[in-house]
């Protein structure tokens, strides 16, 4: 392998959309855990897409479209929101930033189901 066919490997961060330098990275980041915690819930109650949209309130299409990742449209509050739905507790912990650097940060903790 010569020099020109190596391929530089960079060590991402925990958060995939501030590495791909997008903006508002943090409530991407929220959204997409906050889906992946509903589907979760979804499997774990072994619901067909049609029963859980129905149960949240959405058509089955729209459903189907945020457990495949389009978080468009769908402020982290309705995404909260579902979550209530499925009998979960949403926590919001406000406290000081602790770590070096400017600003806070957001961050999502499921809890062991």
């Amino acid at each position: 392998m010569n020099e020109a066919d190596r391929i530089e490997v960079v060590q991402g961060s925990d958060n995939i959309f501030a590495d791909l330098d997008l903006p508002k990275a943090d409530e991407m980041l929220l959204k997409a855990n906050l889906a992946a915690e509903l589907r979760r819930l979804i499997a774990e109650r072994a619901l067909t897409q049609a029963r859980a949209a129905a149960l949240l309130g959405m058509a089955q299409p729209d459903l189907s479209k945020l457990l495949r990742g389009s978080l468009r449209g769908y402020s982290v509050e309705r995404l909260m929101g579902f979550l209530t739905a499925f009998d979960q507790d949403v926590e919001v912990t406000v406290r000081p930033h602790s770590g070096p650097g400017r600003g806070g940060r957001i961050t999502f903790t499921p809890v062991d189901a």
